[in-house]
C-alpha cells in the first residue's frame, strides 16, 4: 500500500509532526509505501506541494490583510498531477493550516484519491484557531472571534467567512476523519462535519524506547542532585500562551516553601530566560531535544510531569511521560482526560486554577507508596492503550476501508 501524507513539514517542529513521523515510520516498518507531501522538506522521499510562489505571494497580500490565511494557495491545485499522487493508493490529510494548502483544495483533491483527515486540533472546524479555548462559536458558525490571536493568528476577524468557505469545501469533499482523543471525536461530532465518520484512534509511541529507565542514572546523565525531587516542565515551545508557562510559575510560586526547597524544575523544549527567572527553585534547561531517546532520559529523571496547558487536543507529552511511568499532574482539558486518570496516572486539577495545580502536586510528593503505584499503573496503561504498532494496525485497517469503499 502506497500513503501519501499531507502537512506543512516533515520534522519534528510540533506535536502533529513528530506524531506523523512516528506513524510514517511504523507504516514503513510493516512494509508500506508511506511519505510525506510537504511545503518544506528534509527527507529524500518526501514531496514538495506545488506553489506558483508570486501568484500566491500577490494573492496573499490582499487575502491575509482580510483574515483569511490560506486559500491563497492557488498551486495546491497541482498537486493532482504530481506522479506520487497518481500511485498513491491513500491520502492522509495531516494538516492544511499555516501556509500549507488551500483548503478550497479539497474537492477535487478527494474527487481523486480515497481520503482520511487526521485531524490533530481544532482548526479543521473553526474559523481560523487551533483551540477554542471557552468559545463555542465555531458549532454555528464563528464570527465575533474573541481570540484572534490565537495561533495560526488573523489580522482581522474574517471568521465567519473562512467557517462557511471550509464548510463549503467539506460539503463537496469525500473523506473520513481519525481523532487521536475520545474530546475531539465529540467536538468534531458538534461541528459543520457531524455528518462524517470519524474513528477514534489515539497516538501511540515505541515503548522500547519510552520505558523507565534507572532514575539515578538518567539524573546524573544530566546533572541533576539525586536528592532532590524533579518536576519535568515540557513543551514545543514555553512562549506559547496555550503552554500556560504563566501557569506554571504561579503554581510552583504556591508551593510551600519546604517543596520549593527539596525540588529541581527540570524543561525541556524552546525555553524563555524571562519566564525561567521567575521559577522560584533550581532550573535544569536542557533545550529543544530532537531525539526521544534523550526524552525518555528526561521523563525518567522527573518524579512527575505537570502540564498547565490551556488546551490540548491530546497531550503528546503526556503520553510519552506515562510511557516512562513519570505520573502527571495536569489541568483537566481536552485530549488530556483519556490520558491523566485521576489516582491511576496522576492527578486532574481545575482548569486555569494554579492554586488547585500546586494542591495536586503537594498530594503527589505527600504520599512516596502512592507515587510509586502511579508509577507502575502509568507504564501499564501505556501497554495495555498506546503502542505505535496498535496506532499503525488500526490506520491499516482504516485506509484499507477508504478504498474499498471507492472500489
Amino acid at each position: 500500500m502506497k500513503i501519501l501524507m499531507l502537512h506543512h513539514a516533515d520534522g519534528d517542529a510540533g506535536g502533529g509532526q513528530v506524531q506523523m513521523g512516528r506513524l510514517r515510520d511504523g507504516l514503513k516498518r510493516t512494509g508500506m509505501d508511506a511519505r510525506v507531501l510537504c511545503r518544506y522538506k528534509s527527507l529524500d522521499d518526501s514531496v514538495l506541494i506545488p506553489s506558483k510562489p508570486f501568484l500566491e505571494r500577490a494573492i496573499g497580500k490582499f487575502t491575509k490583510r482580510f483574515g483569511l490565511n490560506d486559500i491563497h494557495l492557488v498551486g495546491s491545485d497541482a498537486v493532482t498531477d504530481l506522479q506520487e499522487f497518481k500511485d498513491a493508493d491513500v491520502l492522509d490529510i495531516h494538516c492544511l493550516h499555516s501556509d500549507t494548502f488551500s483548503y478550497l483544495g479539497l474537492p477535487a483533491l478527494t474527487a481523486k484519491k480515497p481520503t482520511v483527515f487526521t485531524f490533530h486540533d481544532m482548526w479543521p472546524i473553526t474559523g481560523h484557531c487551533h483551540a477554542s479555548l471557552e468559545c463555542e462559536r465555531w458549532k454555528s458558525g464563528c464570527g465575533n472571534c474573541p481570540h484572534l490571536e490565537t495561533y495560526p493568528a488573523v489580522r482581522r476577524d474574517a471568521t465567519a467567512l473562512e467557517w462557511r468557505l471550509k464548510k463549503w469545501a467539506y460539503k463537496r469533499s469525500k473523506f473520513s476523519i481519525i481523532a487521536p482523543s475520545r474530546w475531539l471525536c465529540d467536538k468534531i461530532q458538534e461541528s459543520s462535519l457531524g455528518e462524517v465518520p470519524v474513528h477514534h484512534v489515539p497516538h501511540g509511541v515505541d515503548l522500547d524506547v519510552f520505558k523507565p529507565l534507572n532514575r539515578d542514572q538518567c539524573r546524573q546523565q544530566l546533572g541533576i542532585p539525586l536528592g532532590k525531587n524533579v518536576i519535568l516542565f515540557a513543551a514545543e515551545s514555553m512562549m506559547r500562551p496555550l503552554k500556560g508557562a504563566d501557569l506554571l510559575v504561579q503554581t510552583l510560586q504556591s508551593l510551600p516553601e519546604g517543596v520549593k526547597r527539596d525540588s529541581v524544575l527540570l524543561v525541556f523544549g524552546e525555553t524563555s530566560e524571562e519566564i525561567l527567572k521567575q521559577i522560584p527553585m533550581p532550573v535544569v534547561d536542557l533545550g529543544y531535544l530532537h531525539r526521544d531517546c534523550f526524552k525518555a532520559i528526561a521523563y525518567s529523571s522527573a518524579n512527575v510531569l505537570l502540564n498547565p496547558s490551556r488546551a490540548e487536543s491530546f497531550g503528546l507529552v503526556v503520553l510519552e511521560s506515562i510511557a516512562c511511568g513519570t505520573p502527571v499532574v495536569s489541568f483537566g482539558v481536552g485530549g488530556v482526560k483519556d490520558l491523566v486518570r485521576p489516582g491511576i496516572t496522576g492527578f486532574v486539577a481545575d482548569s486555569e486554577d494554579p492554586i488547585d495545580l500546586a494542591a495536586r502536586v503537594v498530594e503527589f510528593f505527600a504520599d512516596t507508596a502512592k507515587a510509586t503505584a502511579l508509577s507502575e499503573q502509568c507504564r501499564q496503561v501505556a501497554l495495555a492503550e498506546y503502542c505505535i504498532g496498535t496506532q499503525v494496525r488500526r490506520y491499516h485497517e482504516i485506509y484499507q476501508l477508504e478504498i474499498e469503499l471507492r472500489n
